[in-house]
Formats: structure tokens, C-alpha cells, sequence
């Protein structure tokens, strides 16, 4: 990496003195100069690892880096606003088709309950009418915890996609970080990125997601009686995956502060150091001083948008997930809230914990997506400067 980030210094400093040693350049000579400065620099990035991985994630879209990249420098936001259209239309309809034979069968077994709930008075015996309702329930227990089995593999696999995709990102990304300010600020916020990986995989995939089969679980056990007897060991449970989300973005928005404040001053004093010291050369001096502010100026361009592309990309694989258990929730929400005049509380109580189970999920995807995002943000934010 230090090899690679001399080099990229070399080529940029080789090729400013274009900008200032030029006679008469106008308007469109220097944007063509700092066009191919910009261009040169961006060759000596290696784009096959993170090409490969796009690939695998998005079979069908054929996405390239580099083209990404280069459309982003341009201004062309178009692309990346296409692709997240497209995305979210496909998910919903995929979502939907999925969820489809699942929710009929719930509906049809609410039905079906609410036909023996309001005819029990025909049994001679109140416990044949139990019996009926018992077994219908178990029925619909099954399709619950079935249609919550899918949306967790649903999330599983997002996120999934999302740290591997950052594992191949975060080389490419400091390198250029590290390009444009400095190796202290680029080596922080890796380590940082890579922190936050072994996170979302410890806490989020290996605790958590349990968690919520554990609440899912409980939730629908709990209207198996006409009493609340799990109700509040459901409630601690939610409590718990909400505190905990809560307590993993407080510590890693707190980690970005921090290394926001001190290692980009660190990278800022040796920068400063090596400049001023090129500048008070007579004679030439001056013209070192430009050449380095037009290399530095042009290294953060760069940064920026791969930066930018990479978030972009994370968005997309964001969205993925969270249009699939949107549609979820929004479908068992709406099927709870039409079975609701007809049927036993108990049924609109195990459909309804389906849409609240996703909603939950829902939380977990949108915190992990915006952790990765929030990293880049900041690490632009506070490298932006030249």
C-alpha cells in the first residue's frame, strides 16, 4: 500500500506542472489539463477485486467501478438514481410474489377460526370448539414462523452483502484517503471500517437476528392462551434489541468523532511540514507549492468519488432488504387490520406479530446501512479539505 500511494503521488505532482507552465492556457485547456490529471490518476487504481465482487452481487446489472467512478466525477448522477429505481421496483414485486401463497393461507385460517368462534354456540360442548380453534392456531403458527423464517434470510443475506462488499471497498477507499491526506487518518478509520465488519457479525448476524426469532417465537406462544403470559418477556426482548442498536451507533458515531478530531490534524501538521518546507526554496518554491496544491487538490477529487461511489453502491445493496421487508410489513399490517372485525383477537394477534417482527428487522438493516454509510461520510467530510 505505501508503495502504491508513492507512486500515485509521483504521477500526480509529475503531471501539474501541465497547469502552470503552459503559456496562455484558457478555459478549456485547463479543464482538458485537469481532466487528464484526473484521469491518469484514477488508471493507477486497481478495480478487478471490487469488479469481481460487484458481479456476484448484482448478476444482472453488469456493474463496472470504474465506470461508476468516472460518471460520478462527471456530475452524471443519472446511473445511480436508475439503478436504486430499479432495484427497489424489482424487490417489491419479488417480495410480494414470495409473501403471496403464505399470507393467503394465514388469511384463509383467520377465516376459518372466526367461522368457529362466532358458531360455538351450536357445539353441545365448548371444547370441540376449543379443540378447532387450537388446531387452526397451530396451523398458522407454522405459516407465521415460516414467512418470518424467509424475511430473516432476506435481511441475513443484505447485510451479508453489505460487509463483504465493504471488505473489498475499505483497500481501495483508504488507499486513495490515504493518497489524499495522509497514511494516519487512512490506517484510523480502516481499522475503524474493519471493527465495524466483525461488529455487524458478532452482534448483529450471530445475536440479534436470534434474538428476534426468540421475540417472534414468544409473541405468537403468547396468544395461544386468552391471558398475557409472555407479554412482558416479549416486551424485554424488544427492549433489549433496541438498546442494544442504540448503544452500537452511539459507540461508533462516538469512534468517528474521535478519530474525525485527531488523526486528520496529525496527517495536516506533516503535510504542512513537507510544504512549507518546498516553498521557502528560492526561486522555485512557488511553483513546487502550486504543483503540490493542484496533486493534493486532485487526489481528494478522486477520493471523493470513489467514496461516493461507494456509498452509492452500499445504498443499492441497502435497498435490496429493505424493500423486501417494507412490503412485508405494510402486507401483514393491512392483512391484520381486515381480518380484525371478523376474527378472534388471538389471530389478528399472530398475523399482526408477523408485520412486527419485519418491522424490527427493518430497524436492524436501515442501523447497519447507515453505520457503513455514516463511516464514509465522516471519513469525506473530514479529508475533504486540501
Amino acid at each position: 500500500m505505501r508503495k502504491r500511494k508513492c507512486a500515485l503521488l509521483v504521477l500526480a505532482v509529475a503531471v501539474a506542472p501541465l497547469v502552470f507552465f503552459s503559456p496562455m492556457k484558457t478555459a478549456a485547456s485547463e479543464a482538458a489539463t485537469f481532466s487528464d490529471i484526473r484521469d491518469k490518476l484514477v488508471s493507477q487504481y486497481d478495480f478487478e477485486e471490487i469488479d469481481g465482487s460487484l458481479k456476484e452481487l448484482f448478476p444482472d446489472e453488469q456493474l463496472d467501478f470504474k465506470e461508476t467512478l468516472m460518471g460520478i466525477l462527471s456530475g452524471d448522477l443519472d446511473f445511480s438514481l436508475q439503478l436504486l429505481g430499479e432495484l427497489a421496483a424489482d424487490q417489491l414485486g419479488y417480495a410480494f410474489q414470495s409473501s403471496r401463497s403464505n399470507l393467503i393461507h394465514m388469511l384463509l385460517i383467520a377465516l376459518l377460526a372466526a367461522v368457529f368462534s362466532n358458531f360455538s354456540k351450536v357445539f353441545q360442548s365448548r371444547q370441540i370448539s376449543d379443540i378447532s380453534f387450537y388446531g387452526l392456531y397451530l396451523l398458522l403458527i407454522a405459516l407465521a414462523i415460516s414467512s418470518f423464517e424467509a424475511v430473516v434470510n432476506w435481511v441475513r443475506g443484505g447485510i451479508e452483502a453489505l460487509t463483504a462488499f465493504m471488505g473489498v471497498f475499505c483497500p481501495l477507499y483508504f488507499l486513495a484517503v490515504s493518497v489524499a491526506k495522509g497514511s494516519a487518518t487512512s490506517v484510523a478509520f480502516y481499522h475503524l471500517v474493519l471493527f465495524l465488519i466483525f461488529l455487524t457479525e458478532v452482534v448483529i448476524l450471530n445475536f440479534l437476528l436470534p434474538m428476534l426469532h426468540i421475540y417472534m417465537i414468544v409473541r405468537v406462544l403468547n396468544y395461544l392462551s386468552d391471558e398475557d403470559y409472555l407479554s412482558k418477556f416479549a416486551e424485554l426482548i424488544e427492549m433489549a434489541v433496541s438498546w442494544l442498536l442504540k448503544t452500537v451507533l452511539a459507540c461508533i458515531v462516538g469512534l468517528n468523532v474521535i478519530q474525525g478530531l485527531i488523526s486528520p490534524a496529525i496527517d495536516t501538521v506533516k503535510r504542512s511540514v513537507i510544504t512549507r518546507s518546498a516553498e521557502a526554496i528560492p526561486g522555485i518554491g512557488d511553483a513546487i507549492g502550486g504543483m503540490a496544491e493542484v496533486a493534493i487538490g486532485t487526489a481528494v477529487l478522486v477520493k471523493n468519488g470513489i467514496g461516493m461511489a461507494g456509498a452509492v453502491i452500499s445504498i443499492a445493496l441497502c435497498v435490496v432488504p429493505l424493500a423486501q421487508v417494507a412490503c412485508i410489513v405494510l402486507l401483514y399490517k393491512l392483512a391484520a387490520a381486515i381480518i380484525q372485525p371478523v376474527s378472534d383477537k388471538r389471530i389478528v394477534g399472530c398475523i399482526e406479530t408477523v408485520g412486527e417482527g419485519c418491522r424490527m428487522l427493518l430497524g436492524v438493516i436501515f442501523t447497519t446501512g447507515f453505520l457503513f454509510l455514516l463511516t464514509i461520510v465522516v471519513v469525506a467530510a473530514v479529508t475533504g479539505n486540501v
